[in-house]
């Protein structure tokens, strides 16, 4: 560049410095402008929210706000339930609480509790309670693979579940000294307000089904190479972008007819995350990319649900093509759904399918695989549903009343991180033990049937042997706990706070809390060979005890069982890597099988064009220039398969086994296992399914369904994980030293 450039240069960058200027001014003004204009705009939304019948979604619709917008100016407007809002799980400190009706009081002669016996006599410990405020462990969100995923969920909320109005209800724990505050739980309200807890919903029970499931055509795609394994045959494609409209017309032009298309890698949906906040943005943003050739698969019905589910790492979308939506629909989904690919090409994926499928058809001559787990898992129950016997007609839904109740009490696994000073700072080792295909263990009982409500006068009555019985049964049970003097081991019952984490394990002695759990962890508590927990039982469902996941469990743990030792005998690599992931598709079948038992109310996404009525109800999430996208909770739909008490029975026992497990040679007992026979001061981690200590354990390992498989070992000196992302950090150096041992000592033996 020479001088006479230089110089015209610095001239037009002062013209420009004139025009920066004068546009920063421009912006200035009409920021000013448009913070003028939003808080008149605030000031209507406000003053509508004086009328009788106004809406928050007409006022967002008008006001172009979100439903969310309109409700934080206008409280008021919140089309919330009032007894929704007063369940949910943040508790959020300025939200005024929702009005909730009294039932009837209690009859005076009602107790206010009854205390239960204790079921063992330990080394005798003082059981008063002592003032003192509990110290619990931290608790942190389980890792991806040990979470149990609806398709479909929604935060857990409580429908309308009325507290009782007499001494039952009891304040709970004081608070924890970090954020966490304790939270009430519902009760069962006395009288005949409690009627709506010891009732079915009319008219609708699980039915087996008189019609077959029809199998899509599927294909698997690794989007990052482009390889496309369908039928017998690989093929690579060019996905240009990676849109959604870019792989279906890549898919259909090589194979057409195509109804589902399984991602193995790459993951488009994560393509540009960085321009969004959130990771669920920017897989919305992807999921909804504009296309001329594809549009969003919608269902039938006034409110034209968009077919896409937004998750962070396992999304579906549902396309349609523009010229013609009603000709039927395509899927993208993640393989993760069923199982994590670790690395495997599209043909061992596609290959690990057919070996599910050829499982299952073993123990179900009509197994067709859906889209997802729990679709799947939900069919092939219902073909076990009897034909013959007091539930050939099917098994009745529990009143709406009653399986919110379940909701808002029953917790799914537990996850939690013990801190130090209950544990070293240094840890010797982290040793981590994961129950094998857990879930399994615990189906062969379940509740059926309408609940008999026990009232703790009811409870009272009953002799020692009958309240025995009563807790070893299919039951919920609302109690009040307290921790015995001289306890010195993990927590033994789920306590309710607000927050992030639903529920915290008290373990200090004489810590004092109201809660309710299942009554495989209440007899546990009373029976355990420590000592004996204070329990006091304010109330409780009692069901008739069945078996209708019985059959369903044993088929799946039967093909489980071929698959798994499929993976460890047969002579070809390849063979053997699809069997094992076949093997963890089982897996997933029943334990997203079981959590869609669950039932939780959804939030359910939509699309409608700009221009037209918005459905009633909804928040409106985004727009562009051709739709609106929104989302609204559903509630409660009249699912034939809503069974939360099942998902709870199951919950509550692997629970309690991550406590307390017995091995079994028929009907003896010959051994245990689980955190309270590992010495105090040494159990690390819960998590779900499985738990981290800080030395090796003794318990025998016999491949059968929840068994102590030992999963990783990290020699110490360990820091101390301060929380969730460095433990899994340390459990993954523990699995790698620990696969590094075994190779070693195999190499060894040759």
């Amino acid at each position: 560049m020479d001088r006479k450039t230089y110089t015209a240069e610095l001239a037009a960058l002062r013209e420009l410095r004139a025009g920066i200027t004068a546009a920063e001014k421009a912006v200035a003004a009409a920021q000013k402008e448009l913070d003028k204009l939003a808080a008149q705009r605030a000031r209507r939304v406000a003053g509508l929210a004086g009328y009788e019948g106004a809406q928050a979604p007409a006022i967002a619709k008008a006001s172009g706000l979100s439903v969310g917008d309109v409700v934080r100016i206008a409280p008021l407007l919140d089309p919330t339930p009032a007894a929704v809002r007063a369940a949910e799980a943040d508790d959020r400190a300025d939200a005024a609480p929702a009005p909730l009706p009294v039932a009837e009081p209690a009859p005076v002669a009602e107790p206010a509790v009854a205390v239960a016996p204790a079921l063992t006599r330990p080394a005798a410990v003082p059981e008063q309670p002592v003032p003192a405020v509990p110290v619990p462990a931290v608790e942190v969100p389980a890792a991806a693979e040990d979470q149990v995923v609806v398709e479909q969920p929604a935060p857990a909320a409580a429908a309308p579940v009325v507290p009782a109005a007499s001494a039952a209800t009891v304040a709970a724990a004081p608070r924890p000294v970090d954020e966490a505050r304790p939270r009430e739980l519902p009760t069962l309200p006395e009288g005949p307000a409690g009627a709506r807890f010891e009732a079915v919903t009319t008219g609708l029970v699980s039915k087996r089904p008189n019609f077959t499931q029809q199998a899509r055509s599927t294909v698997f795609l690794d989007a990052a190479t482009g390889e496309l394994a369908v039928r017998d045959r690989v093929v690579r494609l060019d996905l240009g972008a990676r849109t959604p409209g870019d792989i279906l017309d890549a898919v259909l032009a090589t194979a057409p007819g195509t109804e589902r298309i399984y991602i193995t890698a790459g993951a488009p949906w994560h393509d540009g995350a960085e321009r969004y906040s959130t990771l669920k943005d920017a897989v919305a943003a992807w999921l909804n990319t504009p296309s001329e050739r594809w549009t969003t698969a919608v269902g039938s019905g006034r409110d034209k649900l968009a077919g896409h589910f937004v998750h962070q790492r396992q999304p579906v979308g549902r396309y349609a093509p523009s010229a013609a939506p009603d000709s039927g629909s395509t899927e993208i989904r993640s393989m993760g759904e069923w199982f994590d690919p670790d690395g495997a090409d599209v043909t061992t994926c596609r290959q690990a399918f057919t070996l599910l499928w050829q499982a299952l058809r073993r123990h179900w001559d009509d197994a067709v695989l859906m889209g997802s787990p729990s679709q799947t898992g939900r069919d092939l129950w219902s073909r076990t549903i009897p034909t013959t016997g007091k539930w050939a007609g099917g098994y009745p839904v529990l009143s709406e009343d009653l399986r919110a109740l379940l909701h808002a009490t029953g917790g799914q696994g537990r996850t939690e991180l013990v801190l130090p000073p209950r544990v070293p700072a240094q840890l010797p080792a982290l040793v981590e033990y994961d129950r094998t295909f857990a879930y399994a263990k615990h189906l062969w009982k379940s509740p059926v049937g309408t609940p008999r409500r026990i009232t703790a006068r009811a409870f009272a009555a009953m002799t020692e042997q009958e309240q025995t019985k009563a807790l070893m049964s299919c039951s919920h049970w609302n109690i009040r706990v307290t921790v015995p003097q001289g306890w010195q081991h993990v927590g033994l019952l789920p306590a309710p706070v607000t927050g992030d984490r639903a529920w915290i394990y008290p373990s200090e002695p004489g810590a004092t809390f109201t809660t309710w759990a299942g009554g495989a962890e209440v007899h546990l508590a009373l029976a355990n060979h420590i000592a004996p927990w204070r329990i006091e039982v304010l109330g409780g469902l009692l069901w008739e005890d069945g078996k209708p996941l019985d059959e369903w469990g044993k088929r799946l743990k039967a093909a489980w069982a071929d698959l798994t030792n499929l993976s460890r005998m047969h002579g070809e690599e390849r063979q053997r890597q699809a069997a094992y992931l076949a093997s963890r598709a089982v897996r997933s079948v029943l334990l997203f099988g079981l959590g869609g038992f669950a039932q939780r109310p959804r939030l359910v996404s939509g699309t409608t064009p700009v221009g037209e009525a918005l459905p009633a109800g909804v928040e409106i999430l985004g727009q562009d220039g051709q739709v609106v996208t929104w989302q609204r909770q559903a509630g409660f739909s009249r699912d034939p398969y809503a069974h939360p008490e099942w998902a709870a029975y199951v919950w509550s026992g692997a629970r309690a086994a991550l406590l307390d497990m017995k091995y079994r040679q028929g009907k003896e007992v010959i051994g245990h296992a689980g955190a309270l026979h590992a010495r105090p001061g040494t159990v690390v981690y819960f998590g779900t399914d499985g738990i981290a200590l800080t030395e090796r354990q003794p318990w025998p390992y016999r491949g059968e369904p929840g068994d102590y498989l030992l999963k990783g070992h990290l020699t110490g000196p360990v820091e101390h994980p301060a929380g969730q992302e460095q433990y899994l950090k340390l459990r993954g150096l523990g699995r790698a030293e620990l696969a590094e041992l075994a190779v070693a000592g195999k190499g060894a033996d040759q």
